[in-house]
């Protein structure tokens, strides 16, 4: 039987909305996405879209 409590969850700061790789048409896109979505008052779509900004690769060898 347990007798302690449980230590405090912690939460990280959210991320900041990543901006657009200069010169890709799909992170622009995004971008814009993300501002229509939030705009809309979607924030999980608008979040969705930011995600796949900050991951999307630019020929840098990232993924």
């Amino acid at each position: 039987m347990k007798t302690t409590m449980d230590p405090p969850i912690t939460l990280e700061l959210p991320l900041s909305e990543p901006d657009p790789a200069p010169g890709c048409d799909v992170c622009e896109a995004l971008a814009r996405q993300r501002a229509e979505f939030t705009a809309a008052g979607n924030p999980s779509k608008a979040t969705d879209c930011s995600v796949e900004i900050r991951n999307h690769p630019h020929g840098d060898g990232a993924l």
